[in-house]
């Protein structure tokens, strides 16, 4: 399985912040507070990418989220009324997530950190359910790596050696 390398900078990418944690590190001297931020990118036309950024001050560590996100951009294989192919479940950790597709006028039916994601990447119908741990971070990953493994019909066609009308059955 092949992944493209997507340059961020030929991107035009918006970032949403899902969570940002406070974060209390016990040392000699007392306690060492620092900020945790999960972000996510996309440029609503099928890319999206997730990254976590650490720092002291809460802008600093959005701002290094978000270059770890573009770092990781994924591509989204999206069909004619902006849904994906077709169903899948991706899992991280002790979270999994169930995305199905839906036909148009159905909107993003989707929770907090999913639905981040789904918007993001541009997808305008789906349906999906969080299974499992609710865990921000593993919810976002686990909806990522679904879509990592999103199939378009053209490549389903050339693995089964059909044409794509006849796997679009």
């Amino acid at each position: 399985m092949k992944h493209t390398i997507i340059d961020p900078n030929s991107l035009e990418l918006s970032e949403k912040v899902v969570a940002i944690k406070r974060v209390t590190k016990v040392v000699k001297g007392g306690r060492n507070m620092r900020f945790s931020a999960l972000v996510v990118v996309g440029d609503g036309n099928g890319h999206v990418g997730a990254g976590l950024g650490k720092a002291t001050e809460i802008p600093e560590a959005i701002r290094k989220g978000k270059e770890d996100a573009a770092k990781k951009l994924i591509e989204v294989k999206l069909d004619r009324n902006n849904s994906i192919t077709h169903d899948i479940i991706g899992k991280h950790t002790g979270a999994t997530v169930l995305l199905k597709t839906a036909p148009e006028g159905t909107g993003v039916i989707a929770g907090g950190p999913a639905r981040n994601v789904c918007e993001l990447a541009g997808i305008k119908n789906i349906r999906t359910k969080s299974l499992g741990s609710n865990n921000k971070q593993n919810v976002v990953l686990a909806t990522i790596e679904a879509l990592k493994l999103l199939k378009s019909p053209e490549e389903v066609a050339k693995a089964r050696n059909k044409s794509v009308e006849e796997v679009l059955q």
